[in-house]
């Protein structure tokens, strides 16, 4: 029964404020089991690639490849720049070629001070685990209500 019947049906009833009535609503298929499991880091085509957030606007690239190069080879560092200012932006993208490598960065480098400020630190591309009741995708809905066109005349 569609919000709109049940509200027509209040009306019917002798419910002076159908407004205020409680409307069942069907449990969401959208809804996940929590997993013990952590996301999943995945590399990309050129390596292993992690996102430092929280990077001082005054810090340059030689000063965060320093600070990251103590975990591995840096294969490539990248930081944005505001156009108008000049400045970092506040992160930066840092490839390294073996999984170990990054994961030390990872674990090494998360909440250290740079700057006066503590980096955060994860893998830039993750697969999150699977849950039970997550579809791939399409429409698997099939007892899902859906809104019709109008009759045409």
């Amino acid at each position: 029964m569609s919000t709109e019947d049940q509200y027509d049906a209040a009306l019917s009833h002798g419910n002076d404020h159908p407004d205020e009535m409680v409307v069942d609503e069907p449990e969401s298929r959208y809804t996940h089991t929590a997993s013990d499991e952590p996301p999943t880091p995945v590399r990309s085509i050129e390596g292993w690639i992690i996102l430092v957030t929280n990077v001082h606007e005054e810090a340059s690239e030689e000063e965060l490849q320093d600070v990251f190069a103590e975990y591995g080879e840096v294969q490539n560092l990248h930081m944005n720049l505001d156009r108008r200012t000049g400045y970092v932006k506040g992160y930066a993208l840092i490839q390294f070629p073996t999984l170990g490598e990054a994961k030390a960065a990872v674990e090494g480098a998360n909440g250290t001070k740079f700057f006066d400020q503590e980096l955060s630190v994860d893998f830039a591309f993750v697969r999150p685990p699977v849950s039970e009741d997550r579809g791939r995708g399409g429409r698997e809905g099939g007892d899902r209500e859906r809104s019709r066109s109008p009759e045409r005349e």
